[in-house]
């Protein structure tokens, strides 16, 4: 891949890495066959500004009368993956990603978009951030909502592509494709190689 479309990243450059959790590892009920491959990418964006990086967690109910409408229902399904059941320990970030926290942020979510409620909306505002490198799990799911959701708040977005991991070969083909033609004009979509490089302060 290229250099970056709008030039090199700055002070002012967030890296959010969504749901890199051991519940989506092949230790968990809802394995991602990709993270343990993708997982040094994303630890080598971590550690380029680890004061800088921003980890979600997708935290699951403690029931599923805990959530409205159609989540009450998908976690009737998933029951296991409730807290009243799961192990919480799978909601833990990957080993060498929470060895980063702090000086790394966590933050919490209950649904598929980080930018739901506003704890991450204000943490961004609050260092004055402008650009998002994202990384994380799933490609066509927390990703797409998360990437959707910063493009709505006018965040440059770039996409690191052999950063990301999905459970579904085809749904992580067909959003890169989608963030790369159809989103073109407002997220980039790049190589881990091309982040770090133009990454420098």
């Amino acid at each position: 891949m290229s250099a970056l479309l709008h030039g090199p990243l700055t002070e002012r450059t967030v890296h959010l890495c969504i749901d890199m959790q051991r519940l989506f590892s092949s230790d968990g009920p809802w394995p991602t066959p990709w993270m343990e491959r993708v997982l040094p990418t994303v630890t080598r964006i971590a550690e380029r500004f680890p004061e800088r990086t921003v980890f979600t967690r997708f935290i699951t109910p403690e029931r599923p009368e805990d959530m409205p409408g159609t989540w009450r229902l998908y976690y009737e399904r998933w029951r296991e993956t409730t807290r009243e059941y799961l192990d919480p320990g799978l909601l833990e970030l990957m080993p060498p990603l929470a060895r980063l926290t702090p000086p790394a942020t966590v933050i919490d979510k209950p649904v598929y978009s980080a930018f739901a409620g506003h704890k991450l909306a204000d943490h961004l505002r609050n260092r004055e951030a402008d650009t998002l490198v994202v990384t994380g799990s799933e490609t066509d799911v927390c990703v797409l909502a998360t990437v959707l959701g910063a493009v709505d708040y006018g965040y440059r977005v770039i996409i690191v592509a052999d950063g990301l991991c999905s459970s579904s070969d085809e749904g992580h083909d067909s959003l890169l494709s989608l963030y790369s033609k159809r989103f073109s004009q407002q997220i980039e979509t790049s190589d881990s190689e091309t982040v770090l490089s133009s990454w420098r302060k």
